[in-house]
Parts: C-alpha cells; sequence; structure tokens
C-alpha cells in the first residue's frame, strides 16, 4: 500500500476549516485508516469541529474493543456528533459548527467506508466511480429527478449540505462496502476538489502522473488554478501499489 495526502488553503479563503488523518498501520483495530473532514460554520468553529472530530474520532477508535469497521466508526461518530452538540449548546462561538466526514479502511482487498455530508471517495482506475453519495439539498434534488446534474453543478444552493456531524441529534450515516480490484486507486477528497474539476479531469490528472504523490500535488494545482474557491483537500491510497495500473 502506497499513500499520499494533502490539504491546502486554497485561493479566496483566509483558513482551512479541512482536517485529515491517515495511517497506513492499525489504529485499534482497524487495520489502517484515512480521514477527510470539511468544516462548517462561523469564526472559528468550523476549523475547530472538523479538527475535534476527526481526532477524537481517531481516539475513541484506537480505545474501543469494537472489531467490525461499520459498527466501530459508527459508535465513534455518534459519540463525536453528541458532544458537538453539547458544545455548541454551551459555548455560543460554536452554535452552528459541523462537518462533513469521510472515512476509509481496508482490509486486504475489502474497502469499508463511512460518509457523512458531501465529502466524496472515489475508486479511480480505466474510469472514475463516485462511491459515496452526497447529503445535499442540490443532489437530493438531482435524485427526486427535479434537476439533473449539469444544472446541480452551477447551482447557487449546491453548498448546502442536508447531514453532518453536529448538525442532529439523530445522525445518519452512510457505510458502503466493496471488492477492491488490482487497477483500483482510492480517491477522497472534499468538494474544494470537486467543485473546481470534473470527474473526468480528476481521473485525467490521475492517470497522466508518474505517481501518487504527483497527481495530489497535481489535483490541488489543478483546483486552485480553476479558481481555488474552497479549502481543497486530496487523498490517495494505492492499495496494490506492486501491480501495474493502467488508466
Amino acid at each position: 500500500m502506497k499513500t499520499f495526502s494533502m490539504t491546502d488553503v486554497g485561493m479566496r479563503r483566509e483558513t482551512n476549516q479541512d482536517y485529515i488523518f491517515t495511517s497506513e498501520t492499525p489504529v485499534g483495530n482497524l487495520p489502517n485508516l484515512f480521514i477527510v473532514a470539511d468544516g462548517m460554520g462561523g469564526h472559528n468553529a468550523g476549523d475547530f469541529a472538523s479538527k475535534y472530530t476527526v481526532e477524537t474520532v481517531v481516539s475513541l477508535i484506537r480505545e474501543s474493543g469494537l472489531k467490525d469497521p461499520a459498527e466501530l466508526i459508527g459508535y465513534a461518530l455518534r459519540h463525536v456528533n453528541e458532544s458537538l452538540l453539547d458544545m455548541a449548546d454551551a459555548k455560543e462561538e460554536l452554535h452552528g459548527t459541523g462537518t462533513t466526514f469521510v472515512a476509509a479502511t481496508i482490509a486486504l482487498t475489502h474497502l469499508c467506508i463511512a460518509n457523512v455530508g458531501d465529502s466524496r471517495l472515489y475508486i479511480v482506475n480505466d474510469k472514475i466511480t463516485q462511491i459515496t453519495r452526497d447529503h445535499s439539498l442540490v443532489q437530493e434534488m438531482v435524485r427526486m429527478g427535479e434537476m439533473g446534474q449539469e444544472e446541480a453543478r452551477d447551482h447557487p444552493d449546491k453548498n448546502i449540505i442536508t447531514r453532518a456531524v453536529g448538525a442532529a441529534r439523530e445522525i445518519e450515516i452512510d457505510f458502503f462496502e466493496m471488492e477492491l480490484e488490482p487497477s483500483d486507486r482510492i480517491l477522497l477528497c472534499s468538494d474544494g476538489l470537486t467543485n473546481m474539476m470534473e470527474d473526468d479531469e480528476i481521473r485525467r490528472v490521475m492517470c497522466s502522473q508518474r505517481d501518487i504523490a504527483e497527481s495530489v500535488e497535481k489535483l490541488v494545482e489543478a483546483a486552485n488554478k480553476n479558481g481555488g474557491k474552497d479549502n481543497i483537500s486530496v487523498i490517495i491510497i494505492d492499495p496494490f501499489s506492486d501491480e501495474v495500473k493502467r488508466c
């Protein structure tokens, strides 16, 4: 396995409210762990929410005796969700704070994913496939057939998310499981990347670089060149790094 990650403030924001975590080695009972969180809220609330969520989830996973990946990540996220809401109730400066969250862990060829919000996980090989579903107002309208994907891309409400860690007492988490193929690479990212680049452009950049480190750097560079309107976070995982890649 090889991984590389980067988070960047972008061209328009003064602070970076994204927070990432990567570990190729075990985290508690998980064989590895990769997380992207994109915070929201005024002042420092977004910074706090993403950092607190990721660090606390990782800490809870390390301490827990649970072994099933979905059960373990779900337990940690629900605990953090309650804590964020309690802190927001107690401190006015944290009112409205919250964060997206997408995480992945890999056991041999088996990939387990947890997702809340509109940060994404893709599988990239000879095509690019979004595995997670965006929990956003506009994407809900797309799923209901009320607008097309092209219209959704430039819709003024595309950044309104319908689920987040810290948004409601009952947190809804999507879990996905799949078997990986030798040609698969995994991309986790915040919407600072996907709002600036089409999926096919992301794949072209990934497939035209010598290694995943260069792919990450070129993706961030391209998102900034396209406007860099938000913070940009990218993690690429090559689970079978000794295999030949064919884009």
